[in-house]
């Protein structure tokens, strides 16, 4: 795979540049609530731009479906692109009509363009080969250089990941390169002690990295809305928490299997319940109650790990050598239910540890509840690219960067 660092020896002015980023940021309205993912890719659109490049970028935003939506329109990502960047930046109304060809032909040496939203044109995700060809083409047409920097997509086969690499020379960016030297950190020549910890609603979303973490990790601390159907599978009563029972006898085999493997899965001890799931619009007090996780009552919903729990996951992180955290270990956003992601997190800044936050929900958490990115050894901008590059499967994206 070649990098963007080859691509700058070799010199870019001039050149139209494609960037591949991955601008999907959360929004309210048009108000960027975590522009994590846009710095994340300052560093390379900066580097292209400083060597002269006429820098295109482009990304995906939400999922609209196939046509123009305004409220999935990049432009306050570009607005904040340029702010981030000290530059103009200019804004293409549509991806590869009128607007973007004229755009792109307007841009001088040295400076940064954002097309829409690639999801506006229906042949971005179609799972026809010759329509996503056919969007390439087009795409192709915009640039004389590729270069893939949206690590939160590369596991989607999608034009502007997978087609149209094979159509310019391409190279990776620093984002990606960066991503993919943690990751094999994570599978490869692993530093031990080696703990997992698992969080998020369902189950069944990581089911493909806990079987093949069987096989890598030395423990894995199991969180969030996943965790009872953990507990149910023990015998436990879990009330009326999040529970897919279809995955209980696949959970037994896992637990079984950690057994005899000596690969120590550990769960709650406690838990904090309510009746109900919290008003997320007032974050009004739920008043929670702590009961111990083989004591749940019925009809009480299990909402976050409770304070002994808290202690016991931080023990358990305190020698490890190596952490991946993917996915928050209760409703984070409400204030009574944050705690044991607060936890988890305090536990993997104090660590000395190599530190790795999967994206997602757990990087949204860390920038939530006030942590500095910097304590932690790499955040992730994928959660499900780092997930599938972690069950051992072949990202569509990073396939379409070698040569």
């Amino acid at each position: 795979m070649k990098t963007i660092d080859e691509l700058l020896r070799e010199g870019v002015e001039g050149k139209r540049v494609f960037v591949r980023a991955d601008l999907n940021v959360p929004l309210d309205g048009t108000t960027i609530t975590d522009d994590g993912r846009i710095r994340a890719v300052v560093p390379t659109v900066k580097a292209l731009a400083d060597a002269g490049a006429r820098v295109v970028v482009a990304s995906h935003l939400g999922r609209p479906k196939g046509a123009p939506d305004p409220a999935f329109s990049l432009a306050p990502a570009a607005a904040r692109l340029g702010e981030l960047l000290g530059a103009d930046v200019a804004f293409a109304t549509d991806t590869v009509g009128d607007s973007a060809t004229a755009t792109v032909a307007g841009l001088a040496d040295g400076r940064v363009a954002v097309v829409e939203n690639l999801r506006f044109n229906a042949g971005e995700t179609s799972k026809d080969d010759a329509e996503r060809g056919a969007f390439a083409d087009q795409l192709a047409a915009l640039a004389d250089i590729y270069v893939g920097d949206g690590f939160g997509a590369v596991h989607r086969k999608h034009a502007s990941v997978f087609d149209l690499p094979a159509r310019l020379p391409h190279y990776a960016g620093h984002l990606i390169a960066t991503e993919v030297g943690v990751l094999k950190k994570l599978t490869e020549d692993v530093q031990r002690p080696y703990a997992v910890v698992l969080g998020g609603s369902k189950v069944s979303d990581k089911l493909g990295v806990i079987d093949h973490l069987l096989e890598k990790a030395d423990r894995i601390l199991v969180g969030g809305g996943m965790v009872f159907t953990f507990l149910k599978a023990q015998g436990h009563e879990v009330g009326s928490s999040l529970l897919q029972e279809d995955q209980i006898p696949v959970v037994q085999e896992y637990l079984e299997r950690g057994k005899a493997r000596g690969v120590e899965f550990v769960l709650p001890v406690d838990v904090l319940v309510a009746p109900e799931f919290p008003d997320m619009k007032t974050k009004a007090p739920a008043h929670p109650e702590n009961v111990a996780a083989d004591a749940m009552p019925a009809g009480q919903m299990g909402l976050d790990i409770g304070p002994e729990t808290r202690k016991l996951y931080a023990s358990k992180l305190a020698d490890a050598a190596t952490v991946f955290w993917n996915g928050p270990m209760g409703v984070f956003e409400h204030p009574d239910y944050a705690e044991g992601t607060k936890a988890v997190a305090q536990a993997l800044v104090d660590s000395p540890a190599f530190t790795v936050v999967g994206g997602g929900d757990s990087a949204a958490a860390v920038r939530i509840l006030g942590f500095d990115e910097k304590a932690f050894g790499h955040i992730s901008t994928g959660g499900g690219a780092s997930l599938e590059y972690l069950e051992g499967k072949t990202l569509p994206g990073l396939a379409a960067l070698e040569d």
